[in-house]
């Protein structure tokens, strides 16, 4: 099997989706959406094609390393994205071609169902409460929230104590809460806010400071009990390696539309299960790239819980997770699961005519400027 066309779509909300067609008719996609750089992904699958166009659809790894590697310049958010979504639809494509799933391919599976966790949002107890009644009738029995919206370099500690009755009314509700911290609160407020968060027993606290400080995130790691998550901005098991070295993490959270798809992200798995660390997968994202993650999850000792945008969270315009989709029971959540998917290749069966219709006019996404109180930016 030859790769005879690669071709990408932009789709709203903030999605790009790869489709790569053999030379004898079967097609895999992929998700390789960068929110708010679509265009450069793009622009990335250029040189991409120049390379993968007439490969053998099957050397998946081969032709992982030659894109990767004789491109010189490696890594980053937009060569990874583009690499991953090439590398989703060829897995696609084997599982296909062979008529069996993709954690087939990856030694079978390890368990049958994935655990699986959802976005609330909202800076008042009452906003994640009633967010959380709606997860729990989705089936969730987990979710994740910001840790807070608005921190100064040094703010009133007072502001710290409404993070805590946030994550207790949302408890109050039998669900566990991961906290995010997006890499806002800065180390002066971030070692108060953990210490007092202690006794609520989050399930993580999740970049509690950029994952660039990687001293930082050491010493706050050495303050806390609590098991501390990064990753969203790492792309490659290279970019890992500091924060396994330092023993600076608990949870890794790379994105398989980000860090180098399928094949990248089960080296990154490996190496966190050395350092026993767990994974759980980053995934704001649309179906192809949750497909890709259950795979990963199916087949992964050290999976932990996967993220999945369901509903009430990044979606627009009456899109969400299950809008390009055939089969989108293939997500259904049973008691804070999702069973392992049965299908071939990735299990997802997507709606091309509507892909395909929708990219005529999806527009450019961008990130929103988020601003605290005092007007000055802060981290998305």
């Amino acid at each position: 099997m030859k790769i005879a066309k690669i071709e990408t779509f932009r789709v709203p909300p903030r999605w790009m989706f790869v489709r790569v067609e053999t030379d004898d008719g079967l097609v895999g996609w992929g998700e390789a959406s960068l929110e708010g750089h679509n265009e450069a992904v793009e622009g990335a699958f250029a040189s991409l094609r120049d390379r993968a166009l007439g490969a053998d659809a099957a050397r998946i790894e081969d032709l992982w390393q030659t894109i990767y590697r004789l491109g010189f310049y490696r890594g980053g958010p937009v060569l990874m994205s583009a690499l991953a979504g090439l590398d989703q639809a060829l897995w696609d494509i084997r599982g296909k071609a062979l008529g069996v799933p993709v954690w087939q391919l990856l030694g079978g599976a390890v368990r049958t169902s994935v655990p699986v966790y959802a976005w609330i949002g909202g800076d008042r107890p009452q906003d994640v409460v009633e967010a959380g009644k709606v997860r729990l009738a989705q089936g969730f029995k987990s979710v994740k929230m910001n840790a807070t919206e608005d921190l100064g370099w040094l703010d009133s500690p007072r502001r710290l104590d409404q993070v805590l009755e946030r994550v207790e009314a949302v408890q109050a509700l039998g669900l566990d809460a991961g906290l995010d911290f997006h890499g806002r609160v800065h180390k002066p407020m971030a070692k108060q806010l953990i210490r007092l968060l202690e006794p609520a027993r989050p399930l993580f606290i999740e970049e509690p400071l950029l994952s660039e400080n990687v001293e930082g995130i050491l010493q706050i790691a050495g303050l806390t009990c609590l098991p501390i998550a990064l990753g969203e901005r790492l792309y490659s098991r290279w970019d890992f390696k500091p924060f396994f070295e330092a023993g600076a993490v608990d949870i890794i959270q790379p994105d398989l539309s980000h860090a180098g798809g399928i094949s990248e992200v089960r080296r990154i798995a490996a190496m966190a299960e050395a350092y026993d660390a767990a994974v759980a997968p980053h995934c704001p994202l649309g179906p192809i790239a949750l497909a890709a993650c259950l795979q990963i999850g199916v087949s992964t000792p050290n999976f932990a819980i996967q993220e999945m945008s369901l509903g009430i969270h990044y979606n627009t315009g009456g899109h969400d997770l299950l809008t390009y989709l055939k089969n989108p029971a293939v997500f259904d959540i049973a008691d804070g699961m999702v069973v392992a998917p049965a299908g071939p290749g990735l299990g997802v069966e997507i709606n091309e005519e509507l892909v395909r219709e929708a990219s005529k006019t999806a527009p450019p996404w961008r990130n929103p400027v988020w601003r605290g109180s005092d007007g000055g930016v802060r981290e998305w």
